[in-house]
Formats: structure tokens, C-alpha cells, sequence
């Protein structure tokens, strides 16, 4: 069983705090995320990452995308019957509907989080491209 989805509001008042840096690791750990694919969801460098401690906070924005990337791999665990390989695998292909870009380079923009849950969500309801 998987985890609620944070609401809207949990991720505001989250994201204001600050995540722990140890916190993405746990959420990277998910689904076998690179250091270099999670910084670059977070919109963080991957040496900037590596710089950051455990027990340090980040940023109010990278905090934001590491909380949508958790309700995110949360959906697509869901979606892919908790198969991390196959979420993995699926978040690294080319998809047409996303004019063939992986779904983790469009998580490059926070724009892009939704419109890979929406991809998602169509697999959910067995509606293709």
C-alpha cells in the first residue's frame, strides 16, 4: 500500500519549511532514481546535491518539486501495480504524448509534473496518447 499523495496545502506549508536533504534520498530510493535524474527534478545541480548533508534543509522551490516527485512516483507505483523497475523504466522512455520526451525531462518545469500525472492518469483509465 502506498502512501496518501501530499494535498495542494501540505506542499505549501512543506515547501516553505524546507525538506530535509534525507528525504530525497528516501524518495530517489522509491523507485531507483540517479542522483543526477533527482537533481535534476529538484532543479538542483547534482554537485550542489552531493554538497548538501543529510540533515540539511533545501531550498523552498526544490522542496516543492521533491514533494510533487513524491505524490508523482507515489501515482505511478500505483499506476504500475508498485513494479519499481517498471516505473523507473517507464519514467526514462521517450513518450509521445509528451512530444517524445522522457517523462523525466519534462519534470524539468513544474508544468511538466502535471502533465506527466496526466499521462498517468490516462494509463489509469486505459486511454492512450
Amino acid at each position: 500500500m502506498t502512501a496518501l499523495p501530499f494535498t495542494e496545502q501540505e506542499i505549501v506549508v512543506r515547501s516553505r519549511q524546507g525538506v530535509l536533504r534525507a528525504e530525497a534520498d528516501r524518495v530517489a530510493q522509491l523507485v531507483g532514481l540517479t542522483d543526477k535524474e533527482l537533481a535534476a527534478a529538484l532543479g538542483l545541480s547534482t554537485s550542489y546535491l552531493h554538497r548538501l548533508k543529510t540533515d540539511q534543509r533545501i531550498s523552498q522551490d526544490a522542496s516543492e518539486r521533491l514533494l510533487l516527485l513524491e505524490n508523482l512516483l507515489q501515482h505511478a507505483l500505483d499506476t504500475f501495480e508498485g513494479r519499481p523497475a517498471t516505473v523507473v523504466n517507464w519514467l526514462r522512455t521517450p513518450l509521445r504524448e509528451l512530444d517524445n520526451q522522457t517523462p523525466l525531462q519534462t519534470l524539468d518545469t513544474v508544468t511538466g509534473y502535471t502533465l506527466v500525472d496526466r499521462v498517468l492518469g490516462r494509463i489509469d483509465h486505459g486511454i492512450s496518447g
